[in-house]
């Protein structure tokens, strides 16, 4: 852990609405320069955490801590980035004023503002855009901007909520492409998404909340290895390929097969393992044209965590 405390430590935090437990009892602790995402299907829970980090509203019980020293408030704004997932920007204003207004809300002085407002619109590649009024600009754009303003006072903290929301591919590559540069400056980014395949491009750590509730969270890379648990196998064979079925057959050694387009993934039997298979192959003879382990995606981790209707955002239960 970095000195001065994780990023973010959330203790026993627990946010009701009347009967409806929106968030229940979570910890969460973000270490510092990292890529954090807190995923989730749609009513998870995800927005309602960040609005509390965010102090835009307060838990009913537990402690939220920012950057090891600040309280949600006033305290964090001039190190903090918030990009929301409804966006908050002033549809008659002109672009470039808005960004400047919301770089003078997190302590930046006018000129600073506008002048990082304009690196910011060209980085992006939409400077024509900065006369224009909001209400002009397309969904995609207008998230564009909606991230300039998060990121213009150059926060050590940068939550993003759903930051992908409305772009093309090219667009979100971009975003993707400044998240990573954020990161590389040593600053730490928590974003949250329902886009298993998005986090997995860039997350190092991971939070999976479902039903206001903690699924699991650890590094991302640890994750997988523990859900792949050594247990498949995809194998692709060249000419005589049939020396392989003995070996394949054996229950002692594969549990399962499922024939793919262009190649066969076996599951291990309990107590085998790939070294062991793969012995087994050539000395039967089998032309082994490829012998790889296989990682499961972040979307089929979440699923069989957290269920496919919770996967999916259906009904939540108390």
């Amino acid at each position: 852990m970095a000195e001065g405390g994780p990023a973010v430590a959330i203790r026993g935090v627990t946010k009701r609405y009347g009967d409806f437990v929106a968030v229940g009892n979570i910890d969460v602790t973000v270490p510092r320069g990292v890529v954090y995402g807190f995923l989730g299907p749609n009513g998870a829970g995800k927005t309602t955490t960040l609005r509390m980090v965010n102090d835009i509203i307060a838990p009913d019980e537990g402690s939220i801590e920012l950057l090891g020293k600040y309280a949600p408030g006033p305290g964090a704004v001039a190190h903090v980035g918030y990009l929301p997932e409804e966006r908050g920007l002033y549809p008659k204003m002109k672009v470039l004023e808005v960004v400047q207004f919301f770089g003078e809300l997190r302590g930046l002085p006018p000129d600073e503002a506008r002048r990082r407002g304009k690196t910011w619109l060209e980085r992006l590649e939409i400077p024509e855009w900065g006369d224009k009024k909001v209400q002009d600009l397309s969904k995609g754009m207008q998230q564009k901007v909606q991230f300039v303003t998060a990121v213009i006072h150059e926060p050590e903290l940068l939550i993003l909520d759903e930051p992908w929301s409305g772009l093309d591919p090219i667009n979100a590559q971009v975003l993707r492409d400044i998240v990573l540069e954020q990161k590389a400056r040593g600053h730490t980014i928590l974003f949250s998404t329902h886009l298993m395949e998005q986090a997995e491009q860039i997350c190092d750590h991971v939070f999976i909340i479902a039903r206001g509730r903690r699924v699991l969270d650890g590094e991302l890379a640890a994750i997988k290895r523990e859900a792949t648990g050594d247990r498949l196998v995809a194998l692709a064979f060249g000419d005589g390929g049939d020396a392989a079925e003995p070996v394949l057959a054996d229950p002692a050694l594969v549990a399962n097969r499922t024939a793919k387009k262009d190649h066969v993934e076996v599951e291990l039997a309990t107590g085998a393992d790939a070294d062991g298979l793969l012995h087994r192959l050539v000395g039967a003879g089998a032309r082994v044209r490829r012998f790889e382990l296989v990682e499961p995606t972040l979307h089929q981790i979440f699923v069989d965590r957290v269920g496919a209707d919770a996967a999916m955002g259906g009904p939540r239960g108390e």
